[in-house]
């Protein structure tokens, strides 16, 4: 397509095109430059003095410069959204958007950087190089099982939280909503038996969360079936996944592992029956979290589960990260934390699932992102169960 003036303004005719037009980011300062004696502070010579005392005390540049407030957000655009591999250029409106998001829920300052290169080592390296002007790197859309590694060795390499969000932002929020619809439902995770479909990012982290709070049984299904010990062709992240999971000892579909369970979890993009969820326990609890198509249509769902959440904002019960990473961010950041511990990510779900409070109902296991209770219920309980942890710094 030859981009012309002409072309541009047919685009704009679209509400979505209009909106991202110019970006929807800008920087701004923070301090007025009014005459001579305000450039001698901002800059030269002024500068000096802080730039020797930070190479005196490197910790001082937490307190005299923006990093201590500032987030990278990171991606190579392998699994941007439901839109795949598009590459880093078509990802950077998702990241400014997730900037803006930052900036509106958690007045955290946030960096889109969108790198053109999926190699681990590359990724790892080019991150670990920008990571003195961030006090967090946010991980984005980074394709599995690499956004594992890439994941695990950044929080290895640096002393600042690392968090691929697209793994632990889900899983935070899954965990509340599910946690309130075990109290509707009157029983608690330790009694419920939950399939996942889907082991990528966010299936392999719902999961360890939900067996880190404790739930009775979990099995997890790609798109060749359950995960078990001795399948064929597990990488090593469902080798563990076989080894900590599926107590029950499927083999089958995610559709035969569903008859009797209490809990499906969808995180594949596949489709499920009306019939698999009719085989489901009494009180089915389904979280069909594909967008923008659930595996399963919410009014179909709700013709036999007791909760139904998507990941939608069309339909109640949203499963929506931003309830989770401005304020786990913003928590981390207030105390310096080196890194985001799980009990960190608990703590966030716990804060999350209590703001329902005694209003919880059917429709309403998790918060709206635009509740303001939200936000500092998130950043209260990060920053408080670092401490607990040991790994603030103030």
């Amino acid at each position: 397509m030859t981009i012309t003036p002409a072309s541009l303004d047919a685009l704009d005719v679209d509400p979505a095109f209009a909106l991202h037009r110019g970006g929807k980011l800008e920087v701004r300062s923070t301090i007025p430059v009014r005459n001579a004696d305000d450039l001698s502070l901002a800059y030269t010579p002024g500068v000096a003095r802080v730039c020797t005392a930070i190479a005196d005390t490197p910790e001082l540049v937490n307190d005299y410069t923006w990093v201590s407030n500032v987030v990278a957000v990171v991606s190579d655009g392998t699994a941007v959204l439901g839109l795949g591999d598009i590459g880093p250029a078509a990802a950077m409106p998702v990241m400014e958007g997730k900037a803006l998001l930052f900036k509106e829920f958690a007045g955290v300052d946030a960096v889109p950087i969108c790198l053109d290169c999926t190699d681990v080592d590359a990724l790892v390296e080019t991150v670990v190089r920008l990571a003195p002007s961030f006090g967090g790197i946010n991980l984005e859309d980074i394709s599995a099982p690499r956004c594992f590694e890439v994941e695990d060795r950044l929080r290895s390499l640096l002393d600042i939280p690392v968090f691929h969000d697209d793994q632990h932002g889900t899983a935070i929020v899954a965990l509340a909503a599910l946690q309130n619809a075990a109290r509707l439902t009157g029983r608690s995770l330790g009694d419920l038996r939950a399939v996942i479909a889907g082991a990528g990012a966010s299936g392999v982290a719902v999961t360890r969360i939900l067996l880190g709070a404790g739930i009775g049984d979990v099995a997890v299904a790609d798109s060749k079936g359950v995960i078990y010990t001795g399948r064929d062709g597990l990488n090593p992240v469902k080798e563990a996944l076989a080894r900590d999971t599926n107590k029950a000892g499927f083999t089958g579909s995610t559709e035969e592992a569903l008859s009797g369970a209490d809990v499906f979890i969808g995180l594949s993009g596949s489709t499920v029956t009306e019939e698999a969820i009719i085989s489901m326990a009494p009180d089915a609890i389904v979280f069909a979290l594909s967008n923008p198509t659930p595996e399963v249509h919410p009014e179909v769902a709700r013709r036999h589960a007791r909760v139904v959440a998507t990941g939608r904002s069309d339909f109640p019960n949203q499963i929506n990260n931003v309830l989770a990473f401005p304020g786990v961010f913003r928590g981390a950041l207030d105390v310096r934390a080196r890194t985001i511990t799980e009990n960190m990510k608990v703590a966030a779900a716990d804060a999350l699932a209590a703001v329902v409070g005694d209003d919880l109902s059917e429709d309403y296991v998790i918060p709206s992102p635009f509740d303001p209770r939200v936000a500092p219920a998130v950043i209260a309980a990060v920053a408080e169960q670092a401490r607990l942890d040991g790994v603030a710094r103030r």
